[in-house]
Order: C-alpha cells, then sequence, then structure tokens
C-alpha cells in the first residue's frame, strides 16, 4: 500500500475516533495490524483474563489468538465448546474480540448476524468490547454501512461458510428472506453502554471482507 493511501487513512481514522469519543467508545488507529495485535495485548493488560471472540476473518488470520494465550490469558475456544456453555462463558467474560461489518463516517458501527451470537456479546454481557478493523471497512453513514456489507461483505462470507444463499450463486444482495440468510439480524451501535466498555481499533489496512 502506497504512502499517500496510509496518509489518507490515518487521517481519516482520527476524524472518526474523534467522533467516536461522545460516543463513549475508545478509538485507537494503528498502521498494521502486527501494532494492533500490541494493542490489543496492552488493553488487556496484567493479569490473566477471560477473552472470548466472536467469528471473525480478521481475527481468525492475524494469528491474535495464540499471541493471547502465550500472554498467559484464558482464551475461551467456543469452537472445542458446547455451544451453551460457550455463550455462558462469553456473556461473563472480561473481554470479547470481533470485528465490525463496518464503521461510519459518524463513529457508528453496523453489523449484520444470522443468529445474533456474535453482535449479542457487543451489545451485552462482556465487560470490555475490544473491535479491530481495517480501514476497508468505513462506510459513509449507516444507509451506506448496510448496503456495504449485504453487497461486499455478506457473499464472500456465505461463500466462505457454504451457505446455500441466493448471494452466494450469484454474488450479491438479493434481500432474500429463507432461514439460510445470513442477514437476519441487522444492528446499529450508536453509543457504548456504559461509556469506555467498547474499544475500536482502526488498521491502515484492509482486513476481512
Amino acid at each position: 500500500m502506497n504512502q499517500h493511501k496510509k496518509t489518507f487513512y490515518r487521517i481519516q481514522a482520527e476524524n472518526i475516533i474523534t467522533k467516536m469519543k461522545p460516543r463513549g467508545m475508545e478509538g485507537y488507529y494503528c498502521d498494521t495490524i502486527d501494532e494492533a495485535k500490541k494493542k490489543v495485548l496492552e488493553l488487556l493488560g496484567s493479569g490473566a483474563k477471560s477473552v472470548g471472540y466472536g467469528g471473525s476473518m480478521t481475527i481468525d488470520d492475524c494469528g491474535l489468538k495464540n499471541d493471547i494465550i502465550a500472554a498467559g490469558h484464558n482464551l475461551i475456544k467456543r469452537e472445542e465448546l458446547p455451544a451453551e456453555e460457550a455463550n455462558a462463558r462469553n456473556i461473563n467474560a472480561d473481554f470479547f474480540l470481533m470485528s465490525s461489518n463496518a464503521i461510519t463516517l459518524n463513529g457508528e458501527l453496523v453489523n449484520i448476524d444470522k443468529r445474533g451470537n456474535r453482535i449479542c456479546f457487543l451489545i451485552y454481557g462482556p465487560k470490555n468490547v475490544i473491535i479491530i478493523a481495517g480501514m476497508n471497512k468505513i462506510a459513509a453513514n449507516v444507509e451506506d454501512a448496510v448496503r456495504r456489507v449485504r453487497s461486499e461483505a455478506t457473499p464472500p462470507n456465505a461463500i466462505r461458510l457454504n451457505m446455500n444463499t441466493p448471494c452466494s450463486k450469484f454474488g450479491r444482495c438479493v434481500d432474500c428472506l429463507g432461514s439460510d440468510s445470513l442477514c437476519a439480524n441487522i444492528v446499529t451501535t450508536r453509543t457504548s453502554c456504559p461509556p469506555g466498555r467498547i474499544k475500536v481499533i482502526l488498521v491502515g489496512e484492509e482486513l476481512g471482507y
């Protein structure tokens, strides 16, 4: 990525972080995913913490889970647990890690889930939520964010998950209403309740979908 785009990302991120502050969200900017991983460990702090996570290509691809374990924290490996136990541990976790499907220029978070088993922990439960998002996730406003997620993020995600959805077949959103639809729940997070619970790390790279 050339330096001009890096500079653009940094300037844009700084403005978004300013908009997040009155929303009660803590915002940070990192040039690279490696810097972002260090920031996550810094936010986790000293002493063993319980750390859950939601489905995220950004988190899966960067090796952060191994770093968290190496730092002495207790990672809740949801894939290895019965769903009920994983949910019970996540809702009581010290930290929950996830990405955001989109983030607006005004600092709002927009996420889409099939069952809500990721965004439910963004809304309620864990003491802290850390979001890691590449600057490719930025959208002008909520309407543009929803369009971005449904048109650009959900189709490749449906293909990755081998979902039998129209978007996986046609490569575009057709506003499906079937039981396999990945867009059953669309949530906009305007503020962090309580203030400071949600921490957003914007990364000057293109990460995830």
